[in-house]
């Protein structure tokens, strides 16, 4: 079992030591996606906020944003499949937040919340 695992060390140390590999790492092809995944994180960190502080126009921008990327990362030579799974997280990332917003204010989602919120406070009271 040790040989095999040597020898996958060995390979993985002879791939990362590569002159393609550095150039890889050391390019905005890898460090462009890996910057923009701050959007995605931050995106999927708001979803237990409250619904009221989601932008509509933003979460829209957003959402046209990462699909015309998501296309961009397929049509680059080397295609760049970190920016595309980048992308492809935050639009649905975005995808949620839009449903959040539509559903707070459009689909009767603050109603139900005020509604829950009154109920809570007469059971504290009784």
């Amino acid at each position: 079992m040790s040989q095999v695992s040597g020898s996958i060390t060995n390979r993985f140390i002879q791939k990362v030591s590569s002159k393609e590999f550095r150039s890889y790492f050391l390019s905005t092809h890898f460090w462009g996606p890996v910057a923009n995944w701050g959007i995605p994180i931050a995106a999927i960190s708001d979803w237990k906020k409250d619904p009221e502080l989601i932008s509509g126009n933003m979460t829209a921008a957003l959402c046209i944003y990462s699909g015309l990327f998501m296309r961009f990362a397929l049509a680059v030579q080397p295609v760049n499949y970190l920016l595309f799974a980048c992308h492809a997280t935050n639009e649905v990332a975005q995808l949620v937040q839009g449903y959040r917003y539509i559903d707070y204010h459009k689909l009767g989602g603050k109603a139900k919340l005020l509604e829950q919120q009154n109920q809570e406070k007469a059971v504290a009271l009784d």
